[in-house]
């Protein structure tokens, strides 16, 4: 088979692009193609420095207060758009903001810390603490999701209360946020339930530590005795090595390779725990070893239904007149914004590809560039069609044959482009993967760069990265 193949500095800042940010637009790699590995990552951080929060969902409500039925409706309506608003809102932000590494890690915390709340305002706070702190301390981070009002109320820990424990937040904090299976016991669960009573949050959806309910007996966690409050079993769970391998090996999964390299994952382990949880060290290990660049782990990742498309309205710059067109798309390939399946979050990898989804990969890409009809039928969210039908003088089902109605900005796309650049090359910076003979063939018998940057982004070899 031939194979083409690309200059080494060139395509190890795409692999950076691909996986520290949402992919290398040919304006990106004007900039950085004479800089180093080494300068390219720190060029990536200091676009991240800034923070801009996410800022849709203006107060805290609840309908509570509702007087009647319709009122009730209306107000659950007005929190499904509010929600709709918040994905919507986040996705534009990853795909036009500068600060890509800082969202791609927001994007890793969203799945790791899995949360689903029916109210937008918690849903927004939790988003902005993992953007907050997405490249910062995870111990802060940590501390300060486990006080979100949309994680206790999630796991019930606004239930949890002195001689009646609830379990759920304790069991999940060991198994999925930090520690892991095998490295606690169902003791450890219920003694660190109690240390966690009492917490909870108020109406304004503030952090209230209700002394009235927490449990202030002696408890025994992890072969330490102790009154123990919360704060006291997330530092003696952060105390143990295991938590830091655990981290890393998501993170390895996330940015390297689903096969997990236990060499690798101890260093990173052992800079991570060192450093007192610091993300940005760890961050900036990977980013800059070899074996991130090895080929092995270039072109090996499926990516999310979230990384597709907004990877793809990076590269294309593309403006949606339509932006429930986003929704549809994420429902579509099985990845909503702010609603995992489930604590655990969404399982990655191959999970991501199956015979339906990757028809509508192969055809998103063509119709977002062409201003085209995409058929969702089928697909309509269960959720949406529950609101619509409780409310007046509406049709409950969408038409399903939805225009995209995207504006790509082609003109901005080919003026990036350096005259005299090849076919090929342009090739190599939208696909992670070698050309194959059946690329190359589609490269020479293009008939101009935008329809062979069309063609490129609806092969299957795009869904990698």
């Amino acid at each position: 088979m031939v194979v083409i193949t690309i200059m080494d500095s060139t395509k190890k800042i795409a692999h950076l692009y691909a996986r520290a940010g949402f992919g290398l637009r040919f304006a990106d790699l004007q900039q950085m193609q004479h800089l180093t590995v080494k300068q390219t990552t720190d060029q990536l951080f200091k676009a991240s420095e800034e923070i801009r929060q996410l800022n849709v969902v203006a107060t805290n409500s609840s309908y509570k207060d509702a007087d009647d039925a319709l009122t009730k409706k209306m107000f659950l309506q007005q929190q499904r758009q509010l929600e709709k608003d918040l994905n919507i809102a986040w996705v534009t932000q990853m795909s036009s903001g500068d600060s890509q590494l800082r969202e791609k890690m927001t994007l890793f915390w969203h799945n790791h810390f899995a949360c689903r709340t029916q109210n937008p305002w918690y849903a927004q706070q939790l988003n902005n603490i993992h953007r907050e702190h997405a490249l910062g301390n995870f111990r802060t981070m940590l501390l300060q999701v486990s006080q979100a009002p949309a994680m206790l109320q999630f796991l019930n820990n606004q239930q949890n209360k002195k001689g009646h424990p609830n379990e759920n937040f304790a069991r999940e904090l060991m198994e999925l946020f930090t520690i892991g299976r095998g490295n606690y016991t169902e003791q450890d669960i219920k003694e660190s339930a109690r240390a966690f009573t009492g917490w909870g949050f108020n109406n304004n959806g503030e952090f209230a530590e209700r002394k009235f309910l927490h449990d202030a007996g002696p408890k025994t966690f992890m072969g330490k005795s102790g009154n123990f409050t919360g704060a006291d079993i997330i530092d003696t769970l952060l105390q143990k090595k295991e938590t830091a391998n655990f981290i890393c090996t998501k993170l390895y999964k996330y940015l390297v390779n689903d096969t997990p390299d236990t060499k690798h994952i101890n260093t990173m382990a052992d800079v991570f725990y060192n450093s007192n949880y610091e993300i940005t060290p760890v961050l900036k290990l990977i980013f800059t070893a070899d074996w991130f660049y090895a080929d092995k782990n270039i072109g090996n990742i499926i990516k999310s239904p979230v990384d597709f498309i907004v990877g793809l309205s990076r590269q294309f710059y593309v403006d949606y007149k339509n932006p429930d067109v986003l929704l549809q798309f994420q429902r579509t390939l099985g990845q909503v914004l702010f609603n995992p399946p489930n604590v655990a979050g969404w399982p990655g990898g191959k999970s991501w590809i199956d015979s339906s989804s990757l028809m509508y990969r192969i055809k998103i890409p063509s119709t977002v560039l062409n201003d085209g009809v995409i058929d969702f039928k089928g697909k309509t969210d269960p959720e949406d069609e529950a609101v619509l039908a409780a409310m007046p003088n509406t049709n409950a089902r969408k038409d399903v044959n939805t225009p995209a109605q995207s504006q790509p900005n082609w003109d901005k796309f080919l003026a990036a482009i350096p005259p005299g650049t090849s076919k090929a090359a342009i090739a190599h910076l939208l696909l992670a993967t070698p050309l194959s003979n059946n690329l190359i063939q589609m490269v020479n018998k293009a008939t101009s760069i935008k329809a062979l940057a069309i063609e490129l982004v609806s092969t299957p070899e795009y869904q990698l990265c």
